[in-house]
Parts: structure tokens; sequence; C-alpha cells
């Protein structure tokens, strides 16, 4: 794993986007399709906007999956990850094929198994990923399972994880958050070729310090980064405001 910091969020996410964009393109004239994971949250606008506007990516032979979403709610909802990855990426760059969480599914067992099916016969080539203020990835909340190898999973969202999307808007109140999500698993996302894990601002600042500087635990689940041979981590200078190295 290496960690790089940047003097803004701004920065921060163009460097992300200049490698993601480089593997992309690279994938694509290697292999002729390119299979990228996504996360949401506000911590990616930055990101996605500079991803989606770089030149020379052959987003038709490309495919898309997301992280999670939460159980119950429709896209038509403002905190629907869907809503957020069509209005920032999707539409915008129209990727080949695009696998969504039908996070409203009758069945979210049922909806697992059909995302399990989909991503199995995939080889995920790059994860674009961020990191919660509890130190969750995607919505593997603390204590996160380390160990199932099935790709997606129904998680319960803890208090700090609800209040996190509360306070960025996404709710009216802290009671409207859904208390379960289906998740990708911690496995899956290690089973990319590549990850690049883009995390400003001061709020992260503690995650960051337990996760890269602590135990790796499933206390602080995106620590299991440090175990990627090929995972990049981008940071803002207040997101690493806390962490005594950078390497």
């Amino acid at each position: 794993m290496k960690i790089e910091v940047f003097k803004t969020k701004v920065e921060c996410g163009t460097a992300a986007a200049d490698r993601g964009a480089q593997i992309l393109k690279s994938t694509i004239a290697a292999k002729g399709r390119a299979n990228f994971i996504v996360a949401t949250g506000a911590s990616q606008f930055d990101f996605m906007k500079a991803l989606t506007q770089k030149d020379g990516i052959d987003w038709a032979n490309t495919a898309m999956y997301h992280l999670d979403e939460y159980i119950g709610i429709t896209e038509r909802h403002p905190a629907s990850f869907r809503r957020y990855l069509k209005e920032r990426l999707v539409d915008v760059v129209q990727p080949g094929a695009v696998h969504f969480i039908q996070g409203e599914a009758a069945d979210p067992a049922a909806e697992c198994r059909r995302m399990n099916d989909i991503i199995s016969q995939d080889k995920i080539d790059v994860a674009f990923v961020g990191i919660g203020e509890n130190g969750h990835l995607a919505f593997n909340d603390p204590p996160a399972d380390f160990d199932t190898e099935l790709p997606f999973i129904i998680v319960n969202l803890d208090n700090a994880c609800r209040q996190q999307q509360f306070g960025e808007g996404w709710f009216a109140s802290f009671e409207d958050v859904p208390t379960t999500a289906i998740s990708m698993s911690i496995q899956q996302i290690m089973k990319s070729e590549t990850i690049i894990c883009t995390v400003p601002d001061d709020r992260k600042a503690r995650a960051v310090k337990q996760c890269f500087e602590g135990e790796v635990s499933p206390m602080h689940p995106a620590s299991i980064l440090r175990k990627h041979a090929n995972a990049f981590v981008y940071l803002d200078i207040d997101s690493a405001s806390l962490l005594s190295k950078t390497e």
C-alpha cells in the first residue's frame, strides 16, 4: 500500500483520477475491457468529477459495479447510491455495462445471490473506494467480516455510520437513515487487481490514523488495505493531519 498526501481535496481527487484513468486505459488496451468498482459519498465528489472528464477512456468497453446500497430505498430517493452514480458517472460517460444493487428488492438475500452470480464471472481490474468516519470499507462497519468469501452480503449499519450519512445531508433526520444495507464484502474488494482509495477531509483524520497506523483489525475495516500489494491511498492535508508518517 502506498499513501500520497496533497494540499487540497481537489488535488487529492484529481491525482486519484489520473491513476484511475491510466489503469482503465491500459487495461482496455491490453484486454479489450476493464471492470471497475466505484464508491459513492461526499468524499468522492472531486474524484468522480475528475475521472469522468478524462480524455481517452473507452467507457463503452468498461463494466461498472457499485459497492453498496441501502435496503428499502428506491433509486429516486436522494440518498440512493444508484441515483448518485447515475447522475455523476453513468449518465455522463455511459459505461458499457452497469451492475446496480437493487436496494428495494423484496428479498435482499436473493438480490445478494443475483449480484454474486454476476460478479463471479468477472475479474475486477480496479476498485475506486473511500473509507468512512468509522473506518468502514464499503458498508462493512466495525467489526467487519474479514473472512466471508461471499461477494455481496447483508450488513447492519452502526450508529456512527448512520450519523455520517445524516451529517452529509443525505437524509432529513437520523431516524430516516436505514439500519441495513447490501454491501460488497471485504474479501471481494481485496480481490481487485488495483485499489485506489480517496479519503479527503478532516472528519476522516481519526479513521485514517487508526486504519493506516494502527493494528490491522476488523475494528478498523479499511486497515485491511495495508495487506493489498497494489493499493494506493490519496489523502489531503486535513485527512492526513494525525498521521505520524506517510509511507
